[in-house]
């Protein structure tokens, strides 16, 4: 017979928790957000939400019920894992599934689920994750104001069991805000993407395939290279983490309760600007060319849009689409490029 799962067992050491932390800073005034995002590394946050009564709440461990004053009935996101999945929310056998369901709930409800759970063997993990606080809280966001970020940054409420999130990223800038219990976010950078063995895009957002609390190299060699560069940050309540958009993240909830706010901001291009969606057209634009070609516009890329000086030896004035463009030229490219992606 299988050891039960105690809920309430204190976390064996990890391998993880040898890696270099990710360095820590007092929380720098809102004009100084510019330049936190232009270093473009993660960086914990020191006292950067001291004065939020629901902070007090989690330190003293009255964050449900401090939550549950502000329900207002309306259903919320929850998910659940059986006990056999340890609370590692992934991929199920079919990777275009979870192992994990969605279904709604009344926050109160999910909440006593989640405290009734902690003390069961063999229990199910039960989350609510990314509940908009603006939408269903208002309370909350007017009592908690995040100072270094535009008021209309809206926050998201993370809550639940010991909880283990595959590796993924954002397109949004990430800043999250621990309330109750401990977390451990595994960091990597955005060029490890080929290390981390990344699932498909069908089904957002697409997951590491590796378990690094327990990775399989012979399956996944390259992930020690991924590791090489990886970096680790705990964070106790009150610690904040902001991830530059881009940055893959394995977030681990470390206690039998825990909580975090998380805000995303940045992601506001649209249409033909927008990274995401060009990337997805040049998978459809270069993917079945033969491999010549393939090689001409890895080439093209290269050049014109990730070096620097690609162009440097045209007058820029006569640099066109390849030189620094006014608004004006910008927003002619930009309707040449729908004229033709609506061509049938």
């Amino acid at each position: 017979m299988a050891e039960p799962l105690r809920r309430t067992d204190t976390p064996e050491p990890s391998l993880l928790d040898a890696l270099p932390r990710v360095s820590a800073r007092a929380a720098p005034p809102p004009a100084d957000l510019a330049g936190l995002i232009a270093a473009g590394v993660p960086v914990v946050l020191k006292g950067l939400f001291e004065h939020w009564p629901a902070l007090a709440a989690g330190r003293a461990g009255e964050l449900p019920t401090y939550l549950k004053g502000m329900d207002r009935g309306a259903p919320v996101p929850v998910m659940e894992a059986p006990a056999r999945t340890q609370g590692k929310f992934g991929y199920g056998a079919d990777l275009r599934e979870f192992n994990f369901t969605r279904r709604s709930a009344r926050l109160s409800d999910a909440l006593d689920r989640i405290l009734r759970l902690a003390g069961e063997e063999n229990a199910p993990y039960v989350a609510v994750q990314m509940l908009p606080l603006a939408a269903q809280m208002p309370d909350f966001v007017a009592q908690n104001p995040m100072p270094l970020l535009p008021a209309e940054v809206a926050p998201r409420l993370w809550v639940g069991g010991p909880v283990h999130t595959r590796t993924h990223n954002d397109r949004d800038h990430n800043l999250a805000c621990v309330l109750a219990g401990r977390r451990r976010f595994l960091l990597f950078p955005p060029d490890q993407v080929a290390n981390l063995y990344v699932g498909p895009l069908d089904n957002p957002p697409p997951l590491s395939l590796v378990d690094p609390e327990a990775p399989d190299l012979s399956r996944f060699p390259r992930f020690a290279d991924a590791l090489a560069t990886a970096r680790i940050a705990f964070l106790d309540p009150g610690d904040a983490l902001f991830i530059p958009r881009s940055w893959w993240h394995h977030v681990s909830s470390l206690g039998p309760f825990n909580a975090m706010v998380n805000y995303w901001w940045g992601d506001d291009a649209i249409g033909v600007e927008q990274p995401n969606d060009v990337f997805l057209a040049a998978l459809l634009a270069y993917k079945q060319l033969p491999p010549h070609e393939r090689a001409y516009w890895r080439a093209m890329f290269e050049t014109h849009v990730f070096a620097e000086d690609g162009a440097a030896h045209i007058p820029p004035s006569q640099r066109g689409a390849l030189g620094d463009l006014r608004a004006t030229e910008r927003a002619a490219l930009r309707q040449r490029l729908r004229a033709a992606f609506l061509k049938p």
